[in-house]
């Protein structure tokens, strides 16, 4: 596994990990409310830069122990690598845009912010994890060449 590829399974998994944390406070906190009444903004927060240093501290982590076990392996990158980040990257966006403009159509409409913040934070999750898938499968397959 390249240093790369690990990188990608490292941010799946923190995203989907964070994610999930954040809906199950959420969700504990409804206690009967509806859900657009739950304090949502500081856990929001919290879990997305729990999520961001997370994956950070777990591909340092990763990358020692990786380093101890098999001190040869490789720690480079070469254009394999770089291209697959880039088809992950442009893949991933889409969702950006989607949480982008559904966030924007919502505040027009006149939505309440805790539906606007979520459609946002989970599209920006969509995003990592689709980028994520991406990079993975195409490490384990080839490159597309269009």
């Amino acid at each position: 596994m390249t240093l790369e590829e690990r990188r990608a399974w490292i941010r799946l998994v923190v995203s989907v990990v964070g994610y999930a944390v954040y809906v199950v406070l959420v969700v504990g906190r409804m206690d009967g409310r509806p859900v657009g009444e739950v304090a949502y903004a500081g856990t929001l927060l919290w879990t997305v830069g729990g999520a961001i240093g997370g994956a950070i501290l777990a591909d340092i982590v990763v990358g020692i122990v990786v380093g101890i076990v098999n001190p040869r392996g490789s720690q480079v990158t070469d254009d394999r690598d770089r291209e697959i980040g880039r088809l992950g990257e442009r893949v991933g966006q889409s969702f950006v845009v989607i949480g982008a403009v559904g966030g924007m159509l919502m505040a027009m409409a006149g939505w309440e912010r805790f539906w606007i913040a979520n459609v946002i934070y989970l599209c920006f999750v969509l995003s990592a994890v689709l980028g994520g898938v991406t990079k993975v499968v195409v490490y384990r397959r080839s490159v597309p060449r269009w």
